[in-house]
């Protein structure tokens, strides 16, 4: 989900997450939902998250300095097999 100010602007909501769900499972036939932003996520969005059973991506810059370390994006998410796991 991008923001325009990135993480300066408006976080992610709860109406944003039910989107990307509701787009990624009926368009796209997915199993797995993972919502990342170039802003942050409401503290509030993880239980709603959950009960959607979609991961969230820990947010804009610990996912920066993953990539800048070369960690790969699946390792703050445990519970999503990495590719080719399954």
């Amino acid at each position: 989900m991008h923001r325009r100010a990135g993480d300066r602007g408006s976080a992610v909501g709860t109406p944003e997450l039910q989107r990307v769900d509701s787009n990624s499972r009926q368009l796209c036939s997915a199993d797995v939902v993972r919502a990342v932003t170039n802003g942050c996520i409401f503290n509030r969005c993880a239980p709603r998250a959950e009960q959607m059973h979609m991961h969230l991506a820990p947010g804009r810059r610990l996912l920066a300095a993953r990539a800048a370390g070369g960690r790969p994006v699946w390792e703050p998410l445990p519970r999503i097999p990495p590719p080719g796991a399954a």
